[in-house]
């Protein structure tokens, strides 16, 4: 009997699979990995291309992965029949049973991977026939529903599909849309072009290959994989924003639809990436296969991926420690002791008088000079240690003068420096109020009851920092490590983490210095 997935060495076994999958071909390891993400999710990949870049390659690959894997590939023109895909019609059958039946072995129906490549020049009949298997995994054989054992549908074109809504429910069954191109590092391309191993004759391991009874075994287990709440809530904030997108008016011919059924698909994409790494749970590292899920048109990829870095950047672990609840308790409970505590008056004092809107005006006893007139912006630029340049105005707002000007001694003066000679003028000043903040003691009762409200605080506040000293950390070592996702993403994760970390510590001073504001009265 054919042994179940030991969880304990997924990730190293998926690893070694997908480095001797991948073996002798050059920059398409994201394709393959992807592919065979996608078919042990028991989803479909969309690749888009120009001949000649290894989509079909990818495909054959992929069939290794699975033992006894059986494949079928086929090249879609607008002459291609469903016989052709769907195998042939059984004469015996129409003759001796009158059954319209097809033999379906050698075809479609009956492999494990499925290539269909130039996808959108397949006829209606092919493609209502398609949508039921992407749907239900079924096909339809005369009057027997007949349930198909694929693992992985790959698909590619050099095209998108197009506009067509006949096409539109084809099109959304792909869960992950991949471009792929000519390689491009010289390196590459070179070793590449000299290289003599036969490409399709790649021999997988035995051991990892999968066997039916794991695959089984392996779906139960994806379902079991927990989905935390920074997960979900990233999740909510790229679809708020896919969402305002989508109802700007500006956007209407870039829509990026995605409906409920593809986010239900993104989640078990997301559930599959972290069995297949070896974790219990999704982690935000996970959440940039969305990438590949979201987009329709190519030309949304770089907004797709602003949108989900910014998400994950910002409200990753923010919301799975509800760090805005917490930062509206902190400031509700400050803003009641200050009201409190705090007693404003009114004292008078004097000001500096600001004529003509924008001026203040020197008094002068002797015309030393022309100019009666100050900037106000120029007068608060003025220091008490170094002259500056400053324009002086007539009554009629005329520039009569520049002069190296500095503040001087006394609070509402200017010293200026003329023919070699420092004259000091006071300005002309206003009798006006201000308030002054003085603080009271609060009653005892009140700061009894403050007290037991800060304690409240502060335990949560401790729990949360508890829960990501106890949690996040063990993520942060193995970001990089995820087999489905570039590892530059890693910094994003680290870079909110950081952030809440910052965001509690400050939180906890704010709290000190609450307590001290209401201790010292």
């Amino acid at each position: 009997m054919e042994k179940t997935l030991d969880t304990a060495t997924i990730r190293h076994r998926t690893a070694n699979l997908l480095s001797a999958l991948g073996k002798g071909l050059y920059e398409r390891e994201e394709a393959l990995n992807l592919a065979l993400l996608s078919a042990l999710a028991g989803e479909s990949i969309f690749l888009l291309g120009p001949p000649g870049v290894g989509k079909s390659l990818v495909a054959r690959r992929l069939k290794n992965a699975f033992r006894d894997g059986v494949s079928f590939e086929y090249l879609m023109s607008k002459f291609s029949t469903p016989d052709e895909v769907f195998g042939p019609v059984s004469i015996r059958k129409l003759k001796d049973e009158d059954k319209y039946e097809r033999q379906t072995e050698r075809y479609l129906p009956g492999a494990n991977v499925v290539f269909l490549d130039e996808i959108w020049k397949a006829g209606p009949a092919i493609q209502n026939a398609l949508l039921t298997i992407l749907n239900e995994k079924i096909y339809r054989n005369g009057d027997q529903d007949l349930r198909v054992n694929l693992r992985g549908i790959l698909t590619a074109s050099n095209e998108l599909p197009p506009r067509n809504a006949s096409l539109d429910p084809i099109w959304d069954r792909f869960l992950l849309r991949l471009e792929m191109g000519n390689i491009r590092q010289y390196r590459n391309f070179l070793n590449m072009i000299v290289d003599t191993e036969e490409l399709l004759d790649t021999q997988i391991p035995a051991e990892l290959a999968f066997g039916e009874a794991e695959l089984a075994d392996m779906d139960l287990q994806i379902s079991e994989i927990d989905v935390p709440a920074e997960v979900l809530n990233t999740i909510q904030v790229i679809k708020m924003r896919i969402d305002e997108h989508n109802t700007r008016p500006n956007n209407q011919d870039n829509l990026i639809p995605v409906h409920d059924r593809r986010w239900k698909k993104i989640v078990r994409l997301l559930r599959t990436s972290a069995f297949l790494n070896g974790r219990p749970k999704v982690d935000l590292m996970d959440c940039f296969l969305m990438l590949h899920c979201l987009w329709s048109n190519p030309e949304q990829k770089d907004l797709l991926q602003e949108l989900v870095s910014d998400a994950i950047r910002k409200h990753g672990y923010t919301q799975a420690v509800n760090l805005g609840m917490i930062k509206t308790e902190v400031e509700d409970f400050e803003k009641e002791v200050l009201e409190e505590i705090q007693v404003k008056r009114q004292v008078a004092e004097e000001q500096l008088m600001v004529v003509q809107e924008d001026y203040y005006e020197l008094i002068k006893e002797e015309q030393h000079f022309e100019g009666l007139l100050i900037p106000v912006k120029q007068f608060r630029q003025l220091t008490l240690d170094e002259a500056q340049v400053t324009n002086f105005y007539d009554q009629n707002l005329n520039l009569v003068n520049r002069l190296r000007s500095k503040k001087g001694a006394d609070e509402f003066s200017i010293e200026v420096l003329h023919n070699d000679r420092t004259f000091t003028y006071p300005l002309r000043t206003k009798k006006g109020e201000k308030t002054e903040i003085i603080f009271k003691k609060p009653h005892p009762l009140v700061q009894r009851f403050w007290e037991e409200r800060l304690g409240q605080i502060r335990t949560y506040l401790d729990k949360q920092v508890q829960h990501l000293n106890e949690h996040a950390p063990s993520e942060m070592e193995y970001l990089e490590q995820n087999l489905f996702v570039d590892a530059q993403y890693a910094e994003i994760v680290k870079h909110n983490w950081r952030e809440v970390q910052e965001a509690l510590k400050r939180l906890g001073l704010q709290l000190e210095k609450i307590q001290f504001l209401y201790e010292r009265g």
